[in-house]
């Protein structure tokens, strides 16, 4: 990234915590609109979305935050605030904040399914949608991660099923059996990246383990019954989705959302897992660039 665009941190009220933001670059050029990242998790953090910031070289505001509970923002250590609904008015919350009157949102895995979240209440400003790594239902989440799982080693299969259903994925074992499902279906590259493991080193396992569960591959939190899937027709702005070749979050939860949005485009990354942004992401770039760029010239 260009060293001279200036960032911009702090913090904003949000239910009596803070969240923190961080915002790349100082204005827009004519006709442009700033994009505002939504992290996965639940419970991540913006860090491993630092490739994004790179948009900002193209004449628009980049900005991410940490949502409540994780990274630099508040944990409120209590689970019952963690809920679909909360995420969603904090979506509004920093953009009222901040100013982003009219503004392109992408979202990221879980970030996906809050962004579709908040499309559905048919937000004033939005310009463009990226629903990127994302699955519309997690019902059919869970069933590819069957599948995906089925696909491995059954040495591997076997470590990870004994300690999931004894709770021990904090042991050698199950961490060594999953890098295997990690490198095939979560991020290609080894080492990984910088900016993702300062993303594992960052607080949100209390987020995480309350809405979606013990592992990316068993959905036990509250999201698990999760499904937009038949109000997905309701998100009438520009949609671009993207999901890597390899991605745990399948080409199949791809072309779901792909098909229930009317007009929506489909871009699969071929050398990705599930973060294409850093697996190919000189690719990842132009093509966002185009979608916000056309997006911007029709609208």
């Amino acid at each position: 990234m260009n060293s001279t665009i200036p960032i911009k941190e702090g913090f904003v009220p949000f239910r009596g915590y803070k969240t923190w933001y961080r915002i790349v670059g100082d204005h827009e050029e004519p006709g442009k609109a700033p994009l505002m990242c939504l992290h996965g998790g639940p419970g991540a953090s913006w860090d491993y979305l630092e490739p994004l910031e790179a948009l900002s070289n193209t004449g628009r505001r980049v900005v991410f935050y940490d949502q409540l509970g994780g990274g630099n923002s508040d944990e409120p250590h209590d689970p019952s605030m963690y809920t679909v609904d909360l995420y969603v008015e904090e979506v509004d919350v920093v953009r009222r904040a901040l100013g982003l009157d009219r503004v392109h949102i992408l979202g990221q895995s879980w970030g996906g399914m809050l962004a579709m979240e908040y499309a559905l209440t048919q937000p004033e400003g939005l310009v463009g949608l990226i629903l990127a790594d994302t699955g519309a239902s997690l019902p059919q989440w869970a069933g590819e991660a069957e599948r995906l799982l089925a696909e491995l080693p059954p040495d591997t299969q076997e470590t990870l099923r004994i300690h999931h259903e004894a709770g021990t994925t904090d042991s050698p074992e199950y961490k060594a059996a999953w890098r295997v499902f990690s490198l095939r279906h979560m991020c290609r590259l080894d080492p990984r990246p910088a900016c993702w493991t300062r993303m594992a080193d960052k607080p949100g396992d209390e987020v995480y383990s309350t809405m979606w569960g013990i592992s990316e591959t068993h959905i036990t939190g509250t999201l698990k019954d999760w499904d937009v899937t038949g109000r997905l027709g309701g998100i009438r702005f520009p949609t671009l989705v993207l999901c890597g070749r390899y991605d745990e979050a399948t080409p199949l939860l791809a072309e779901t959302i792909h098909l229930g949005i009317p007009g929506s485009e489909l871009v699969i990354f071929e050398n990705s897992a599930h973060v294409p942004h850093l697996e190919e992401t000189e690719s990842y770039l132009q093509v966002l660039d185009r979608f916000l760029n056309r997006v911007e010239t029709q609208s």
